[in-house]
């Protein structure tokens, strides 16, 4: 597969999840929808360890825009993760760490 569009694939599930942000205002349902699009693509392709990219980056992603909220940097209108973020960014963040993985691999940077 030309690398350029293996690249684009891997990046349609965040595309999805993004536009999935203005239609979907319960965080819940939507880090649910989040969790389903993530597990629906890890079924489609999943590389040896992605889910601990994903982890990794959900984890990084949820201490560095919890730093960056109590510095002023950023700002939330939903506060549904520690009452700082919403709940459904750590998942977006932590497949964007996949997709890059993904993306670094198939450039072989």
């Amino acid at each position: 597969m030309n690398k350029y569009l293996f690249i684009f694939l891997n990046a349609l599930p965040i595309i999805l999840m993004i536009a999935l942000i203005p239609g979907v205002s319960n965080d819940y349902l939507l880090a649910a929808l989040y969790i389903v699009v993530i597990l629906g693509s890890f079924k489609i392709h999943y590389e040896q360890k992605e889910v601990l990219v994903f982890l990794f980056g959900f984890g990084v992603m949820i201490v560095s825009e919890y730093f960056f909220v109590m510095t002023g940097v950023e700002v939330f209108a939903r506060h549904s993760l520690l009452g700082i973020m919403p709940l459904w960014l750590p998942f977006l963040w932590g497949y964007s760490f996949v997709a890059m993985k993904r993306a670094l691999g198939a450039l072989a940077i």
